[in-house]
């Protein structure tokens, strides 16, 4: 596992944590099972607190991509079940909201573009 954090990206450290494991486990360069380093372990290596990594971690967690056995660590969560899961109610309940707010489908898909083009382009 390779991440590099950087000191003049606008985004802080720990989403710069987050995104990186997240990105790898989904293009499967960090594969289902494997285990991460411990938050103490990683941030050691990062040069980061390890408040830190312990907020990207619970980030990651809370979206599904990773999962805490207890003692026995932290690993790769199966691919994408608990984030699909999440994301397909989240869409739900934006439909029934914009359909409550009397906008067309193309109005509500625009919206939706709008914002995915602003968080992925960053």
């Amino acid at each position: 596992m390779t991440l590099k954090i950087h000191i003049d990206d606008s985004a802080p450290p720990y989403e710069q944590v987050r995104a990186q494991i997240s990105e790898q486990a989904r293009t499967g360069v960090l594969p289902v099972g494997y285990r991460l380093p411990t938050v103490r372990g990683l941030a050691g290596s990062l040069g980061l607190a390890a408040n830190t990594v312990a907020k990207a971690y619970r980030a990651l967690e809370t979206d599904g991509v990773i999962e805490t056995r207890g003692r026995n660590g932290t690993f790769v969560a199966a691919a994408g079940s608990a984030a699909e899961r999440e994301a397909a109610s989240a869409a739900q309940a934006y439909a029934e909201r914009v359909r409550r707010l009397g906008l067309a489908e193309g109005e509500a898909l625009d919206a939706v573009r709008d914002a995915l083009r602003a968080v992925y382009e960053d």
